[in-house]
């Protein structure tokens, strides 16, 4: 399926459900938006991590530890 075929859905579905109106130049800033995030999104969720060992105690103000 297509970016652009599943975004017309969800976004009017998301939008009916909150009661939103959005015109056509609205609809199409979010298809736009969608075409551009999406891909990139969907190669993280097909990221597989299950080798890396998770970093213990990890101090989130400086970078990770490697190795």
């Amino acid at each position: 399926m297509e970016a652009s075929n599943s975004a017309d859905e969800f976004i009017a579905a998301g939008l009916a459900a909150y009661g939103i109106e959005a015109d056509e130049i609205e609809l199409a800033v979010m298809r736009a938006a969608h075409e551009v995030f999406w891909p990139p999104i969907l190669e993280l969720l097909d990221l597989d991590t299950s080798e890396v060992p998770p970093e213990r105690a990890p101090d989130l103000s400086k970078a990770p530890v490697e190795g």
